[in-house]
């Protein structure tokens, strides 16, 4: 029997579930956890670290000087405890300086029109990849990740594309279900607009977790983090219904750079298994 066309729908799955991961809800990834293909990058891996009061570990270095968005040195990402407790209640409550600070969250993304910058990712198996991102709202994002990882991912305002190079595949999922439609909404509020679970800050981050429930799939988180003094977008976490993390950091940030119009668009005729 021929095992060839079965081990590259595997290889494909594998790299997709890993880079979707990025954007997109579990109940649209591999269900294991995926392993990423790893960048030659002299990035360091994350270490464990005392657990910070928002649920994250955090090193001595962190503590001692927040990383800013305009920095041109990749960053770690902070992984979050993966025995942290964020309580699953759509009646939470939040006292007048939570809610201080998702207002300021919400204000800042609503401010945001344009966004370019690079990325580290982490996957649920510690293994880190690394790349550039491009960000036109209202819903148009791209992912483009370095050597030798083949992936890309693009969303063109209403459909999302997982674009495998070496492979010359390309899946295709509507952009709303990706947990990340939040940082593509022209305006957002996000204690009336999503389901915020926790607010939570320390000296450096305020971290904010939006819970979404799916009769089907199960429950899925994404927690946004960013700078308490400068306000810019630090990370992202997304965990999916098994409890797996992937942790996404940006740096080298730029909300001024134009982007070419032609990064968002999708060919939904060059790759097997896309429409039309």
């Amino acid at each position: 029997m021929n095992t060839q066309p079965q081990f590259r729908q595997i290889l494909r799955l594998r790299r997709g579930g890993a880079a979707l991961a990025l954007v997109t809800a579990a109940s649209i990834m591999v269900a294991a956890p995926a392993v990423a293909q790893t960048a030659q990058q002299s990035v360091p891996m994350p270490k464990p670290a005392p657990k910070g009061r928002d649920g994250v570990q955090m090193s001595a270095s962190e503590r001692a000087a927040a990383t800013t968005g305009s920095t041109t040195t990749p960053p770690d990402p902070i992984i979050p405890d993966p025995h942290r407790n964020v309580p699953a209640n759509i009646f939470a409550t939040f006292d007048a300086n939570q809610k201080a600070q998702a207002a300021k969250v919400s204000a800042y993304l609503s401010s945001l029109q344009t966004l370019v910058g690079n990325f580290v990712q982490v996957a649920p198996d510690g293994s880190k990849t690394t790349g550039d991102f491009y960000i036109q709202k209202p819903g148009k994002v791209r992912f483009e990740y370095d050597a030798p990882t083949p992936v890309e991912i693009i969303a063109d305002g209403s459909t999302l594309a997982v674009r495998d190079r070496n492979l010359a595949t390309q899946d295709i999922y509507p952009l709303s279900q990706t947990p990340l439609r939040y940082l593509l909404s022209d305006r957002i509020d996000l204690l009336k607009d999503t389901n915020v679970v926790s607010v939570t800050s320390n000296e450096l981050y305020i971290s904010i977790t939006i819970e979404e429930k799916q009769a089907l799939i199960g429950t899925s988180r994404l927690m946004l983090m960013v700078g308490l003094k400068d306000g810019q977008l630090k990370q992202w976490t997304v965990t999916d219904p098994q409890g797996y993390d992937t942790t996404v950091a940006v740096y080298n940030l730029d909300t001024s750079k134009k982007v070419d119009p032609g990064l968002f668009k999708i060919d939904f005729t060059k790759y097997p298994g896309s429409p039309g």
